[in-house]
């Protein structure tokens, strides 16, 4: 069962080098069992854009989004048994920020990725490119 999380924190700024190299030795690890399949930080909110529809017109932003009160900082994309499984290592992710990150405040959301049959996307390929 494909899950996806998602780290999210009203505090902006960099992770400690403690925190980044926790993180590496349990991505590496994760990775070797076979169960992480992609992963990846965001960057700073002033380099983004949002496209959003607002009066059936599409309204393009430029970052930085001062409205946000939590901003994504990063998303995993794992494979396991079940929610349980989900849960633990997310459970450990989530110390590794208590340990390294002294007052450090956020969010791991967890959640399931439809089954395959569910997924209209699933039959198609998808290509972008970009210029």
């Amino acid at each position: 069962m494909r899950f996806m999380s998602i780290i999210s924190s009203a505090q902006v700024g960099m992770p400690t080098p403690e925190l980044m190299e926790a993180i590496g030795k349990l991505a590496d690890r994760e990775i070797k069992a076979g169960r992480m399949i992609d992963t990846a930080g965001l960057m700073p909110m002033e380099t983004g854009v949002r496209v959003s529809i607002k009066d059936r017109k599409i309204v393009v932003v430029d970052g930085p989004f001062v409205e946000a009160k939590e901003v994504v900082g990063g998303y995993a994309i794992f494979e396991f048994q079940n929610k349980e499984e989900a849960l633990a290592l997310t459970v450990e992710f989530m110390q590794l920020h208590i340990d390294h990150m002294p007052g450090w405040e956020g969010t791991c959301e967890v959640r399931p990725f439809f089954p395959p049959d569910m997924n209209p996307c699933s039959t198609h390929s998808v290509v972008v490119e970009v210029a």
